[in-house]
This record gives structure tokens, sequence and C-alpha cells, in this order.
């Protein structure tokens, strides 16, 4: 079921949306099982038993160094954290899609956009060196109209640059698309360059999360849920939220 911020069973009608911005774990891809295998592959190298999956699915879009942190109660600052996530990142390198599989419904939804003539694009905060090659093996890079990674730490989501430069990529303003994520740094990222955001309840999102304080225009529960928003899109409030492409 869909539930709109403002209550509605459908968006505030404007303008139609013509592309869909997606981010990558946690959206696109069920990667954790990849990013967990990597750190008890990591753990195994170390003499350590391996950790349980499900306590780390919310850990893992906060990136390798949560990981590392949580995998080995280290913080950054503590010497061997660095060779720590530099080898972690060399094992999830080598097995980047190894179990890595698209979310249910994903590729109905893909399907269908690019039926409409529509196009869809991955906005992540993953550095371009896993983002294409892991696209690529699983078949959707050469369907994807545009591919923002996060290369650029000081340009990550929840600045508004991934959006801004996903759109100029697509030739598109930012309320002609919808962002769609699973964690607060989309919806910022979103909200901040006037994109109407949808958070993905499908995702790693943590238990206490507070999902209805990140200020989402909707909440889906299943991938094909976007679809209504490919009618219309929500207006984004006001015109002092509505910001052009920098």
């Amino acid at each position: 079921m869909i539930d709109f911020a403002a209550g509605d069973s459908r968006p505030l009608a404007s303008q139609r949306a013509k592309a869909v911005l997606l981010d990558l774990d946690g959206t696109l891809l069920d990667t954790a099982p990849d990013l967990v295998g990597s750190l008890n592959d990591l753990r195994c190298e170390q003499g350590l038993p391996p950790l349980a999956a499900a306590p780390l699915r919310p850990v893992v879009a906060q990136g390798g160094a949560a990981m590392i942190r949580c995998g080995f109660a280290v913080s950054r600052n503590e010497p061997g954290f660095e060779l720590l996530l530099r080898r972690y990142l060399e094992i999830y390198r080598m097995r980047l899609s190894r179990r890595t599989r698209p979310f249910p419904g994903i590729d109905a939804l893909l399907a269908e956009i690019e039926a409409r003539n529509l196009r869809w694009g991955v906005v992540t905060n993953k550095p371009s060196w896993l983002t294409r090659p892991l696209l690529k093996q699983l078949g959707y890079l050469p369907r994807a109209a545009c591919v923002i990674s996060g290369d650029c730490r000081a340009l990550h989501k929840p600045n508004p640059y991934p959006i801004f430069a996903a759109c100029r990529r697509l030739a598109l303003t930012p309320p002609e698309c919808v962002m769609v994520g699973d964690a607060q740094q989309d919806i910022q990222a979103a909200r901040r360059a006037g994109t109407p955001a949808l958070a993905a309840l499908f995702g790693y999102l943590a238990p206490n999360a507070r999902v209805a304080d990140w200020g989402a225009d909707g909440f889906i529960e299943h991938p094909l849920e976007i679809l209504p928003w490919l009618s219309t899109a929500l207006d984004p409030s006001s015109p002092s939220d509505i910001r052009m492409i920098p």
C-alpha cells in the first residue's frame, strides 16, 4: 500500500514524471548478502567466527567503514582500521554479484518504465569502481539512462549534487524526476534538489528508523508502488523548494 505524506491515495498532481532515480544498495539491489559475506570472509581471515547477517543488514547502507566498525569493534582512528577496510573492499570487489540480486518487483518495474518510453537511473554513494562493474555483471548498466556514483565524498547524498548531476545527464529538471531510496540521506538529497522523494520500506531500514520524519512524499513497500508516480508527480511543495540544475 502506498502511504503518501499528503494523506491521499496518489500523488498531488503537477506534471508528469519523466524519470525514476534509484538508490543502489537497499533499493535497486539486495547487496547485503555479498557485503555481509565479504565481512565474514574477512573475519575468517582474521581467525574470527562469522556474524549473523540480519543485524548487519541496516549497516550495509552506511558503507564499508561502518561495516568494519561493526565487524571488528574498532573506530576509524584506531591502528589497523584502514588496512581492514582496504582488505574488506578487495574481498567485496571479487564477489560483487555472487549472491546479489534485484529486490522482488524491480525487474517488473524497470520493464514497465521502459515500456512507457520513460527512463530510469542510479544515484548512489557507492564508488564507481564498484557500482559500474556490479551493474554490468547483472545486466543493468546498458539499460540505465544515468549512473551517478559517490566518488567525491564531499558531494555524497544528502548533498543534492548527485541528483543535479543525474538531471543534467537526463536533460531534465529536478521536479521531472522521482527519487527512491531506503535511507534518510536519499530523501534529504531529493528534497534539497526539489525532486519528489519516495522512501523504500523494503530496504535496509534500522528497526528504530523514524521514516515518517524523513520528509518523504510517499512510502512504498514494493517497487511496483512507484508506478503511480509515473502518471503524475508531486509538486515539490512551494516555489522556494524548486531548484533548477546549477
